[in-house]
């Protein structure tokens, strides 16, 4: 009886409205040379695919490898009520065509409407001029003074303190640690000082409150009731964005305060000099504060919580595969070898220095880091909305308004693409004669493509080359876990419940 009283006959009603409109309108079948495309497997009358899309994050993500078995590079179409019509691409042809077109395909309302809360207008979420001054203010941010100084000074610092941490947990009998916590205290410690000059941890208010905010978003793009389910489940939702826009609002004022109280004598350091960098140009650049504060945070969560997570994956993936371990670790050692005066003392003990691992120096390394991507990609899902009408090269006919939808985490265990065993760990794929092989952004669409390719691509191999190569050479890590690693609700790819294991350090 409760179900037709108070939010349950909101909730019908809604459904009911939903119903009414999927049977007088329909959804226009959309054409490839005039023939309609094929749905998906359990595709239902009236709702589509609605329902599949209300399946737990994991469920869906084996849908769509599912369907992109199914279909191949054949572009199909999906439906849910009261949504724009929408296909899903899986063809490298068809992604080319999308990412050298950035005027045809947009954000749109559908992406708009789901993510403003939490992303605003930052760079993340828009289009043309307010995209253009934010990307400016990145590629100056990360120019190659700026990569040197993370690399040579940052970097190190922050890896630094942690490995000593973890040191003083390997050498006690059955110490645990969470390796994502870890990765995630580097990066938010590292971003932090360096675009915004203010101290960042992994496990501060704003850090939890922009989680659970992510992931509710996140769940807004699987369920078309999302704006009635809210007014009941939102409270906690809406008590995260406050503390969001609280700590939005706090880099911004603590940016205008280093910049009033700035001094002409010189920095102590170079990592000082350029400490809050990324800030400073975006208020060099938008005159409004709110802006600025969104912008920021989108950069944010772009640099700090997707390197984690991709670090995250391969050290699990690594501790999974002892002959993928003993290569890294071979690597890492013959590297120390070569070089002269390569260690520091630190502890106690020798420690190699970790500005000698990088990307070139170590292709298996970065092999495995590529194969991690590969199976686990930190934006598993991309969507745009087509502000103009357009046909892809298959032939698709995509009226304007029309979503279109590509799943890195389906194209990348392509058997078309990768082989019989995309399924499996294989770092060796990426490897052509001890070099590390490249990719099109449309072969590999991890960093995205075109004009969007991401900023920080290089700062990411950067990263991986020296903390990965640092850990497995210092540390020996076992899981301390019994169930498989999936990863939680978010726009992102974290793994739910950490990555806990055993740490011991390495004589």
């Amino acid at each position: 009886m409760s179900l037709l009283e108070g939010p349950g006959l909101v909730l019908l009603g809604v459904i009911g409205i939903l119903l009414s409109y999927r049977l007088l309108f329909g959804n226009p079948a959309l054409r490839r040379d005039g023939v309609p495309l094929r749905k998906p497997p359990n595709t239902l009358p009236l709702v589509g695919n609605g329902i599949l899309f209300l399946q737990a994050r994991q469920k869906l993500f084996s849908w769509f490898v599912q369907c992109e078995r199914q279909f191949g590079h054949e572009t199909f179409q999906i439906s849910v009520p009261s949504l724009p019509p929408g296909v899903v691409i899986n063809d490298p042809k068809n992604l080319e065509y999308v990412f050298k077109h950035e005027g045809v395909f947009g954000k749109g309302d559908f992406f708009k409407q789901r993510s403003w809360a939490l992303f605003g207008r930052g760079i993340i979420n828009v289009d043309g001029d307010p995209w253009r001054a934010q990307r400016k203010a990145g590629l100056g941010f990360l120019n190659a003074a700026n990569l040197r100084v993370l690399t040579d000074v940052a970097l190190p610092k922050y890896l630094g303190e942690s490995v000593a941490s973890l040191r003083k947990r390997g050498g006690e009998e059955g110490g645990v640690v969470d390796l994502q916590y870890v990765f995630h205290e580097i990066t938010s410690q590292l971003m932090g000082k360096m675009a915004y000059n203010m101290e960042m941890h992994a496990d501060d208010e704003f850090t939890m409150a922009f989680d659970y905010a992510s992931g509710v978003t996140a769940e807004r793009f699987q369920n078309p009731l999302w704006f009635v389910t809210e007014l009941f489940t939102g409270s906690r939702f809406r008590r995260s964005l406050a503390t969001v826009k609280s700590f939005g609002e706090n880099i911004v004022r603590t940016a205008i305060e280093d910049r009033r109280n700035e001094k002409p004598m010189a920095s102590e350091s170079k990592l000082d000099e350029v400490s809050g960098t990324l800030i400073q140009s975006f208020l060099d650049t938008i005159s409004n504060e709110e802006f600025v504060a969104e912008a920021a945070l989108n950069y944010l969560s772009a640099g700090r919580d997707t390197v984690a997570q991709a670090l995250t994956w391969t050290m699990m993936l690594l501790m999974h595969s002892r002959p993928a371990t003993g290569k890294v670790r071979e690597e890492v050692q013959q590297l120390i070898q070569s070089l002269e005066g390569s260690d520091e003392e630190h502890d106690g003990g020798k420690v190699a220095l970790s500005t000698n691992f990088t990307p070139i120096a170590l292709p298996y390394t970065m092999a495995v880091f590529y194969e991690s991507l590969r199976l686990y990609p930190p934006i598993p899902f991309e969507i745009k909305q087509c502000e103009q009408t357009t046909t892809l090269p298959d032939g698709t006919f995509l009226p304007a308004k029309s979503v279109l939808v590509w799943c890195p985490w389906a194209m990348n265990r392509s058997y078309l693409s990768w082989g019989e065993d995309a399924d499996a760990f294989r770092p060796e794929r990426w490897l052509v004669d001890g070099k590390l092989v490249a990719k099109s952004a449309s072969e590999f669409p991890v960093f995205n493509g075109g004009a969007r390719t991401c900023l920080g691509k290089k700062m990411a191999e950067l990263m991986a080359a020296q903390v990965i190569g640092t850990m497995i050479l210092t540390f020996d890590f076992m899981p301390a876990y019994s169930t498989k690693r999936v990863s939680k609700s978010s726009l992102t790819l974290p793994m739910e419940g950490g990555l806990p294991c055993y740490v011991k350090t390495r004589r």
